[in-house]
């Protein structure tokens, strides 16, 4: 799916890592991805993946912050230092490297989902707690949120 010129991603995927620590991403998101990608630590104990274009967009956001605030130079700090530029197979995996591995509390199991620009890797257990825990508050939050069409 595509609106204009950007990549959109959905859905919910159940893939295993390997012994390797490597983890196929679904073939929808592959063709939108191309062979290299950025792994990156997410905000709630998640994997981000982005696309070289949507992270290289990202990362100049991310540059304009006033590095004279310290919630800026934190954010960026904190944010940067945990990306990694990996390649997709011929298999169609990626390696996650360990530390993010740790990060994420990825085990055997994970859940890959589209969230519009980026793709996230969920440890399927963290994933369910997650989604139970805010599955209930989806209407509240709705009704803060013009999504008229």
């Amino acid at each position: 799916m595509e609106v204009g010129e950007k990549m959109l991603f959905i859905g919910e995927y159940r893939y295993n890592l390997d012994d390797k620590g490597r983890l196929a991403i679904p073939t929808e998101f592959r063709q939108k991805l191309g062979d290299e990608i950025i792994i990156s630590r997410g905000i709630e104990k998640c994997l981000y993946v982005y696309s070289l274009d949507d992270w290289n967009k990202l990362v100049e956001k991310i540059s304009e912050l006033s590095f004279t605030k310290k919630s800026h130079r934190e954010f960026s700090r904190m944010f940067l230092s945990g990306a990694f530029r990996k390649e997709i197979d011929a298999k169609g995996r990626t390696n996650i490297d360990n530390n993010l591995l740790s990060y994420a509390e990825l085990k055997k199991e994970c859940v890959i989902i589209g969230v519009g620009h980026r793709i996230e890797i969920w440890d399927k257990d963290v994933w369910e707690n997650y989604y139970l825990e805010h599955q209930s508050i989806l209407d509240e939050i709705s009704e803060q949120i013009d999504l008229d069409v």
